[in-house]
């Protein structure tokens, strides 16, 4: 069960409209199915989709029970880099949802992962099998996929203390004149647009390291390694700092290239195994698409 206290700033909104923008993976029309099945509650009684919240009424919202057949496993051909008998790494597409949720209940990753491994850990329940972190749908790259709950708790563990190794390549509008830095700017919810996040004072900590890799006309590529993994991390980070990535609907200039989506790739991936205690670590080049939009850009050394 979730609960959410209105805030001044909220209120006089829609409750479907609130709580859509608010609680991750979800839908106005999920959220107006829950409010009319009587699973959400204000102030301890059921209310109508087009309730307006009022300052300060404690809004309540139960789960609903998920069953394993709402999964099914899809042949989607997914780039398996690395298997064993415990972890996986996959090379996730751009443009491919990790999991199910409203809105995408096929064509995901885990579809495809239920087609091609043999096991996946159930720690993060029936519609997250295996499934250890995530990367947004328009980001391109590596994740680590848990083939039991071992091995998921093992890689979590390395999560939390900092210890897994992951870079990726952006591309982002302006020109970056120093070589390298580091941002350290926590990350929360935005307050004035509940479906964003931003850089805000009473956030969690966040941290970003980047290193230019090529400069061109009015763009830079660089590569980003993150000692966080908040939501949106790179993607705001760069915003804060002026140089926001380019084709990112949400934080940067819009149809500035041809292309859908954030210029975002997880390219390199590096955990000990949970198991042998090894250290591996993977690496992918820039899909076909980042390449073409390179291509049609001029370096700055030309």
């Amino acid at each position: 069960m979730q609960e959410i206290t209105v805030s001044d700033m909220d209120s006089g909104q829609r409750i479907d409209r609130l709580l859509a923008e608010q609680l991750d993976d979800t839908s106005r029309s999920d959220m107006q199915g829950r409010i009319r099945d009587g699973l959400v509650k204000v102030n301890g009684g059921t209310v109508k989709p087009n309730y307006k919240v009022k300052k300060d009424d404690v809004v309540t919202v139960e789960v609903r029970e998920l069953v394993e057949a709402d999964i099914v496993p899809e042949d989607l051909d997914l780039d398996i880099v690395h298997e064993d008998d415990e972890v996986a790494v996959v090379n996730k597409p751009k443009g491919m949802v990790v999991h199910p949720a409203a809105g995408h209940p096929s064509g995901t990753l885990v579809n495809g992962l239920m087609h091609q491994l043999d096991n996946l850990s159930g720690i993060n329940g029936e519609l997250r099998p295996g499934i250890v972190h995530r990367i947004d749908k328009d980001t391109s790259g590596l994740l680590m996929v848990a083939k039991d709950d071992v091995a998921h708790r093992h890689l979590v563990e390395q999560l939390v203390e900092k210890s897994v190794t992951r870079k990726y390549t952006a591309l982002v509008h302006g020109t970056i004149p120093h070589d390298k830095g580091t941002i350290e700017a926590p990350i929360g919810r935005n307050p004035k647009e509940r479906q964003e996040m931003a850089v805000v004072d009473d956030g969690k900590e966040a941290v970003t390291h980047f290193n230019v890799l090529e400069r061109y006309k009015d763009f830079t590529l660089v590569e980003c390694i993150l000692d966080t993994g908040r939501t949106h991390q790179i993607r705001v980070h760069m915003k804060y700092i002026g140089y926001p990535l380019a084709g990112d609907p949400k934080y940067g200039p819009r149809k500035t290239l041809e292309t859908e989506g954030q210029m975002l790739h997880a390219g390199t991936l590096g955990f000990i195994h949970p198991k042998s205690g090894e250290y591996l670590e993977f690496t992918v080049p820039l899909p076909d698409l980042f390449e073409d939009v390179l291509e049609t850009l001029t370096p700055l050394s030309e």
